[in-house]
């Protein structure tokens, strides 16, 4: 095996091109291919900035030429040699460096390599357990490195953004207590305090809000969280969000800071200028006209309410749902007549997954006339009445929910974003964002018999809507705010209470004791007591975001480490077994179950 002393790299291997003919180079990193063309031996040689082809020729140097014969596939190895134009014949203008290539004239051998357990080539289809057993070997592939690359770009973007605009990065505890935020902490026992435990925290919810009762104003930091929840392509157990906390704002004073941050962002790392500022709707428009508080607001189909109409019609379950406190919407998906009939059942099949007793279509002939199982159900007025507010034309199809008003909302929604990707309405580079404002407050949990928090109970309610807490809870609108880009949720905050009479009466209402109030958040209401400024904030999923920048569909793809759906890691072997004695040690029973 050959050394590295005294050898030093000139060039990565995405920096050369025709300006660098003649020059006496020495690149280094692994081979990610190479062709023996009979006298001639090429090797693509990659590092973590791109590929540069190497040459060796056995009339350059015989002895170099023989020993490139036994170079494999991730061997690390340098080379020294003299940059040449490539034959025009052979230039390869997918690469910043197809237009040169390297004649060697040294080869030094710094490391071999076992046979791969995959391909390294870009465009191979790989198991993700493969890939995140072997991830060192996976990361080395050039989109890998161009998703965690992209977001490290992304991290300095904001990080400039906010130190410019008078933020603060301040770091907060990771051992933490357990406090109620909607998913199951992962706790960690402590030696010191026998029958004690740590929390990792789900968010720094607590912290940052006494960051600002502390005086700093503007707070923010990348930070790890954990949540112990069921996961899927968008979910890890650990996850990083960009979190942040503002004294003295409103909601338009966040949103516009907020919009600069973005467009930022974009603008340095993918140069893309975003249209500002960006669309807003309220949390009852969204769920009315698109089904979801994160509408794609990239394609139409927006849903229309039947339900007047509906209570007159002639479909019995049209008229059933709606005179019972049901809901009748449909969709008008425009052209798409042509749907057939196997596609139909295809569509009905899943609606019917998502909830639904089935669904009823009607399709808008050449002459206007229906054609539907459920036409002839319709009177001449009906139909001239539902074409109308439908706005419907010959080759529209409409499709139809009748339920309670969430079965709806939920199928409608999930039914507009598979026709529009069965349609092929999505342009894969647009980009929309989306605020969603005045979410409800409260809702009821049947199972425990009270009113919870939607979001956390320290969310400000709007503050003409405080009388209702007592005589309405579930139309109290909070002062909350969600950022969509695509459809997919990206970010999300609230204006927090910064009153402690405000805090008391939704407490309250949450049927939250002072006993209990104190147990669980006494270090803050203790702290609102001392002059607790106006004070609201925002946290950025950064996996997420950073997933939608780079055009994945996985989350993982853009961590450096991620788990598995089980929440395992393949490379690690984590969760694992500890010894009796690290358990003893902690005074926690090995094998104990509950009774």
């Amino acid at each position: 095996m050959d050394s590295l002393q005294g050898l030093k790299r000139t060039h990565h291997c995405n920096m050369l091109d025709e300006a660098n003919i003649g020059a006496n180079v020495t690149l280094m990193g692994w081979v990610m291919r190479r062709r023996d063309h009979g006298g001639l031996i090429f090797v693509d040689l990659r590092d973590r900035e791109g590929v540069t082809q190497v040459v060796f020729n056995p009339e350059t140097d015989a002895s170099v030429h023989k020993k490139a014969h036994g170079l494999r596939s991730e061997y690390v190895i340098a080379i020294n040699g003299v940059v040449c134009k490539r034959p025009e014949d052979m230039e390869n203008p997918k690469l910043k460096t197809g237009a040169i290539e390297v004649m060697a004239n040294a080869l030094f051998i710094l490391n071999t390599s076992k046979t791969p357990p995959f391909p390294m080539d870009e465009d191979e289809d790989i198991s993700e357990s493969l890939r995140l057993k072997y991830r060192y070997l996976d990361l080395r592939r050039p989109q890998m490195v161009k998703n965690i690359t992209l977001r490290h770009q992304v991290c300095q973007a904001m990080r400039g953004y906010l130190n410019d605009n008078g933020f603060l990065e301040i770091e907060t505890p990771m051992l933490t207590r357990s406090t109620p935020e909607g998913a199951r902490d992962y706790l960690v026992p402590s030696r010191l305090n026998p029958g004690h435990f740590y929390a990792l925290p789900q968010s720094p919810q607590l912290y940052k809000q006494v960051l600002m009762i502390s005086g700093l104003e503007r707070y923010y930091q990348i930070v790890k969280c954990f949540r112990d929840e069921d996961l899927r392509a968008d979910r890890q157990p650990e996850f990083t969000q960009l979190d942040m906390e503002l004294s003295f704002v409103d909601e338009a004073t966040i949103i516009d800071l907020m919009e600069g941050l973005i467009s930022t962002v974009f603008s340095n790392t993918l140069k893309k200028k975003l249209t500002t500022p960006f669309m807003q709707l309220t949390y009852q428009e969204a769920m009315d006209r698109f089904g979801t508080d994160r509408p794609d607001m990239r394609f139409g189909l927006e849903i229309t309410d039947l339900s007047d109409i509906a209570k007159e019609s002639g479909v019995s379950v049209f008229k059933q749902t709606a005179s019972s406190g049901g809901v009748v919407k449909a969709i008008n998906a425009k052209d798409m007549g042509g749907l057939s009939r196997k596609e139909l059942d295809e569509l009905t099949e899943f609606a019917v997954s998502l909830g639904a007793k089935g669904l009823a279509w009607v399709k808008i002939k050449g002459d206007g006339t229906l054609q539907s199982p459920i036409a002839k159900f319709f009177t001449e007025a009906e139909k001239t009445t539902l074409l109308a507010k439908m706005s419907a034309r010959p080759g529209d199809i409409l499709f139809f929910g009748a339920d309670v008003k969430e079965v709806v909302c939920k199928v409608l929604g999930e039914l507009r974003l598979e026709l529009a990707r069965r349609c092929k309405l999505i342009k894969p580079d647009q980009l929309s964002f989306l605020w969603v404002t005045d979410f409800p407050l409260l809702e009821y949990d049947s199972d425990q018999g009270r009113y919870v928090a939607v979001h956390h109970p320290f969310t400000s309610p709007k503050e003409e809507d405080i009388p209702l807490l007592e005589t309405n809870p579930l139309a109290v609108r909070a002062r909350a705010y969600d950022l969509v880009l695509n459809g997919i949720e990206i970010g999300g905050g609230s204006i927090r209470i910064h009153q402690q009479p405000v805090q008391n009466r939704l407490f309250k209402t949450l049927a939250i004791s002072d006993e209990e109030a104190m147990d669980k958040f006494g270090f803050l209401l203790e702290a609102l007591e001392f002059g607790a400024p106006p004070h609201g904030g925002i946290a950025f999923g950064l996996d997420r975001l950073v997933m939608l920048m780079a055009g994945m569909d996985s989350i993982r793809d853009v961590m450096a480490f991620p788990k598995n759906a089980k929440a395992q890691c393949l490379l690690t072997q984590a969760p694992s077994q500890v010894s009796h004695m690290q358990l003893a040690e902690l005074q926690i029973k090995p094998g104990w179950t509950e009774d």
